[in-house]
């Protein structure tokens, strides 16, 4: 049974509900009053690109899909591999336009080989939802690592780093209109910025590798929503700000960094 859009934001915590409204000049499609908040939360933040590692300019990056897929899959590059069930590379549409990536895989994921399937990927699910997004449909869903690191714990800097020439190359192939990542690993991951995730939220950064920029924002991981509830209110005003970066990215406008 389909969930009107009120229900998926009360599943994701959003309490009082913002009411839709169309903003002066807008056309039919309508923009949440939260999302002004969130624009007006937005700092100014410094592009971060992220440098491409050496290993990534050797064959890595000359893969398509099925090559990078069995590499994933056979790669013991790092400890992780030692108990993983399987690696798991992505799940979602190989053209999509939204990428949302998060850490690494739980023990759910392990044994069914795909990202968020547990409560998390639930609450992320409703998360996309709310802002008329489903898992596979112009959205594919990856993690900074691809095995499962050992009793769920967050993935260690050296386990990131060595994951990160897959993690380039999806983007590569995907070259997507915008990234949201989930969680501070992540935002490691992808922008190696280290700064307090809080701290971070509300800001478009560039993700660049050579001619391929793409915006990128910073928001929780679900897991982490699941543990603290008052943050699903700042996570759906990031969620608002991904989807005006998207319809900027549509419209052919580029919001400059720093700018909100």
């Amino acid at each position: 049974m389909s969930l009107t859009r009120e229900r998926l934001l009360e599943e994701i915590g959003i309490k009082p509900l913002w009411k839709l409204r169309k903003p002066a000049g807008a056309d039919a499609a309508e923009l949440p009053a939260a999302e002004a908040s969130a624009g007006a939360a937005a700092a100014a933040a410094a592009a971060q690109p992220l440098s491409t590692p050496a290993e990534a300019a050797g064959p890595v990056s000359e893969m398509g899909w099925p090559q990078l897929r069995d590499a994933v899959g056979a790669c013991q590059r790092c400890g992780l591999c030692a108990e993983r069930k399987q690696a798991v590379l992505g799940v979602g549409d190989e053209q999509a336009d939204w990428l949302f990536i998060g850490e690494g895989p739980g023990a759910e994921e392990d044994a069914r080989g795909e990202p968020f399937v547990g409560p998390a990927g639930q609450l992320l699910d409703a998360m996309l939802a709310a802002i008329d997004l489903q898992r596979g449909n112009n959205v594919y869903i990856a993690n900074a690592v691809k095995c499962r690191p050992p009793g769920n714990r967050t993935p260690e800097a050296n386990e990131i780093d060595v994951c990160r020439p897959w993690l380039q190359r999806q983007i590569a192939l995907l070259r997507p209109k915008l990234i949201v990542l989930l969680g501070k690993v992540a935002m490691h991951a992808v922008l190696n910025e280290d700064s307090a995730l809080g701290a971070s939220r509300g800001k478009r950064f560039e993700y660049r590798d050579g001619d391929l920029v793409v915006p990128v924002i910073v928001t929780y991981h679900p897991a982490y929503l699941l543990r603290n509830l008052p943050d699903k209110a700042k996570a759906w005003e990031d969620l608002c700000l991904a989807r005006r970066l998207m319809r900027e990215q549509q419209a052919g406008s580029r919001l400059p960094v720093g700018a909100h």
